[in-house]
């Protein structure tokens, strides 16, 4: 008890308290500096205060550090969708419209009020820049959409090289001998029940990457960013299909593949920004589960890595990343798989938990630069930190919920939110699409 007590003081002297006012984040700005790549947290998918600042935050990059990409735990197609309209490109009239793509479960991810009312600013502030500065991109990170990754490679090759499109047909129908879902072509390909598709994945991925000169030598910036879209949804295609493989084997696995991926694809999408604007900026919306370094959490200590590690040992100083607690609340989950999000009360943080910890720093909400040696000295220690995903079961909160970390080496910087409230869906009840596997399955995060 001692012990903490020092701690939580420790923490209220280096803590910064968050009054809603446009300086709150100075500390964090200057923090990032000229870094690259800014990698924002949240402790479960559903609470509205980590979407709500992660909004603050990367509008202020954008606006004073020359952040030109947002990426997003989510499948690249729904984002693009998105990216088309905040570039005033594509066919949807308004940013609900846009987000309409993200319809699987969980589909309260990214169809929420604080997502909407993001997206709105972004077709805004693009719209102001056009044509005097960069524009601001919306891509996403992750590998669930094998089949709408399909669909976007077929019709760009229908649209530009039609004799291509039919040999992209020929492979990729390796997969209709499993029906449409992805989980079913995975477990029958693991158990060699039937060939897998994995050939025809990967030479399909080729050939369009040997075609790059031909298919950009035209119109431009254009051409370029629609071979880019259709290059990484064919490259999500390939790795979709090792995922659905891989995950029956294990969870370290299947989430390692997850995580590498997304970190390649952070990878691609600075290298072709930098083609675009000079020196590309990034800032990546994921949980705290991807943006935390793993090395730092007993998950690292089972074999898992994460987006949070790889950055970190790809750029350097050129990353900084920002988790995100909270003490207390309610927060939008679902029960169980499929089932529609409701709203749940969350359990105050278990003794010995580094929620508790901050919630006895006593700030209703505080910025903490985990860089400073006092604030280092006292959250190295190993404590259990708490991690809600797409699934909330209270009734089990120890064992679903909390893993040991070392939270100054996990992240840069944290912002401590001591009671929050549930996120606002687009719907209230949203009902899951069989087409697709549930994103972030199976871990939920």
């Amino acid at each position: 008890m001692g012990q903490t007590l020092i701690a939580s003081e420790a923490i209220a002297d280096v803590g910064r308290p968050l009054q809603g006012t446009r300086d709150d984040y100075d500390p964090f700005l200057e923090l990032v500096g000229n870094a690259r790549v800014v990698l924002l947290g949240e402790a479960s998918h559903g609470t509205h205060e980590f979407y709500r600042e992660r909004a603050r935050i990367t509008k202020r990059l954008i606006q004073e550090l020359d952040f030109t990409a947002v990426a997003i735990e989510g499948d690249w197609p729904d984002a693009y969708r998105v990216n088309r309209y905040i570039r005033a490109q594509g066919a949807d009239a308004t940013a609900d419209e846009a987000l309409s793509g993200f319809r699987r479960f969980p589909a309260w991810m990214w169809r929420n009020t604080v997502a909407l009312d993001f997206v709105r600013w972004l077709r805004a502030h693009n719209d102001v820049v056009r044509g005097r500065e960069p524009e601001t991109g919306f891509y996403g990170l992750d590998l669930y959409s094998l089949h709408a990754s399909m669909e976007a490679v077929l019709g760009y090759l229908d649209r530009v090289d039609p004799e291509a499109a039919r040999r992209a047909r020929q492979r990729y129908g390796c997969f209709e001998l499993f029906g449409t879902d992805p989980q079913q072509y995975g477990f029958a390909a693991t158990l060699d029940l039937r060939r897998s598709c994995e050939d025809e994945a990967v030479r399909q991925l080729l050939e369009l990457q040997q075609q790059r000169d031909w298919l950009t030598r035209r119109n431009g910036l254009v051409a370029e960013d629609e071979y880019f879209h259709a290059e990484q949804n064919a490259r999500v295609v390939q790795m979709a299909e090792r995922y659905y493989r891989v995950m029956f084997r294990g969870q370290v696995a299947s989430w390692n593949l997850r995580d590498t991926h997304m970190a390649d694809t952070l990878a691609a999408l600075l290298d072709h920004l930098d083609s675009q604007v000079g020196r590309a900026k990034v800032v990546v919306w994921a949980h705290n589960s991807h943006v935390g370094d793993a090395r730092a959490t007993e998950m690292g200590d089972a074999g898992e890595l994460n987006l949070g590690q790889l950055a970190r040992q790809r750029y350097e100083d050129d990353v900084v990343n920002l988790g995100f607690t909270t003490y207390t609340g309610t927060v939008t989950a679902a029960r169980d798989w499929g089932e529609p999000p409701v709203r749940r009360r969350v359990v105050p943080g278990l003794a010995g938990s580094y929620e508790e910890l901050l919630h006895d720093a006593g700030f209703p909400q505080m910025l903490l630069n985990l860089r400073e040696e006092a604030a280092s000295e006292v959250l190295h220690l190993e404590r259990l930190q708490r991690a809600i995903g797409v699934i909330y079961r209270p009734e089990t909160e120890r064992r679903s919920h909390y893993f040991f970390a070392h939270l100054a080496d996990q992240f840069d910087a944290l912002v401590h939110w001591d009671e929050t409230r549930a996120l606002d869906p687009l719907e209230p009840v949203a009902s899951p699409d069989q087409e697709e596997a549930p994103e972030t399955w199976p871990t939920g995060l």
